[in-house]
């Protein structure tokens, strides 16, 4: 980062009063520019005793397997993230049934939110950022040729977790509402 998005003004890489590492700090506003890891959320969609998978139209990995997963965007909850995902992804309209895995992968600054859901049909197309879609078998998962560490460690999980009673964890707030902000408080 070189310049401040607040005032435009250039910035530099120095240690706040009473933190711990160094921040990018406008040198004209004095605002903080934090950089937190990107939240990356998804879910394993099953009809039956199939499941989902997307191939890669897009770098990185393209033309690799992948379940419908990508980034958080801002004013949605991760369950609306996963679910908007599915449907950008491969046309698939699903209902979110529990959380699976939170992985943290420092490496490339995410920490993913991956989801166990329901898809709602079988009618599934790709999308614009997926060349092909497929509802496949458990004993057809191509293991060798996922996109990704984390798509392995998803679909191993679901697998080990296949039967058992859900949710395993809570997957939305209460009865879909956000918690109210607390009066004088920021952003957390």
């Amino acid at each position: 980062m070189r310049f401040c998005p607040s005032c435009g003004a250039a910035v530099e890489l120095r240690r706040p009063e009473g933190d711990d590492r160094d921040r990018h700090v406008c040198t004209a506003c004095g605002t903080v520019h934090y950089h937190n890891p990107k939240i990356v959320v998804g879910s394993v969609c099953t009809l039956g005793d199939r499941l989902l998978l997307c191939r890669r139209a897009i770098p990185p990995r393209a033309g690799f397997w992948t379940i419908p997963a990508g980034y958080l965007e801002l004013g949605e909850t991760a369950e609306e993230g996963a679910r908007r995902e599915a449907w950008e992804e491969a046309r698939a309209r699903i209902e979110i049934q529990g959380l699976l895995a939170v992985y943290s992968v420092k490496r490339i600054d995410q920490v993913q939110l991956l989801y166990r859901a329901r898809l709602l049909d079988e009618n599934v197309a790709p999308g614009p950022e997926s060349l092909e879609v497929r509802l496949v078998g458990w004993s057809e998962i191509p293991w060798d040729s996922l996109a990704f560490p984390t798509v392995d460690w998803i679909l191993r999980r679901a697998l080990e977790l296949r039967g058992l009673p859900w949710p395993q964890a809570v997957a939305s707030n209460p009865e879909e509402r956000q918690p109210e902000p607390i009066p004088g408080e920021g952003a957390i």
